[in-house]
């Protein structure tokens, strides 16, 4: 495959994902307790299957939507550990 069909499939699939999550957050706002159940259930299961090396990608998506979800990625968790850490 070229490299250009490559990018592009990799936006698409960063892009299905930010507006999956979107959308399962949307199911927060009703006032139907079932639909916000499984909104909740349906959120958590896509934070998961989210591949590591795209949610970067995804968390742009999801700033780029204003939803408030955002994706721990493994850059920020390394970083994070590190600031964590008190100085001995």
């Amino acid at each position: 495959m070229d490299p250009l069909r490559r990018r592009l499939r990799r936006w698409q699939q960063v892009r299905t994902w930010a507006r999956l999550i979107r959308e399962a957050e949307s199911l927060w706002h009703v006032d139907v307790r079932e639909l916000r159940r499984l909104g909740a259930i349906e959120l958590s299961q896509l934070l998961e299957e989210v591949p590591p090396m795209q949610r970067i990608r995804v968390n742009r998506w999801l700033n780029r939507y204003s939803v408030a979800t955002r994706l721990i990625c493994p850059q920020n968790y390394k970083t994070n550990q590190l600031q964590d850490t008190p100085n001995a």
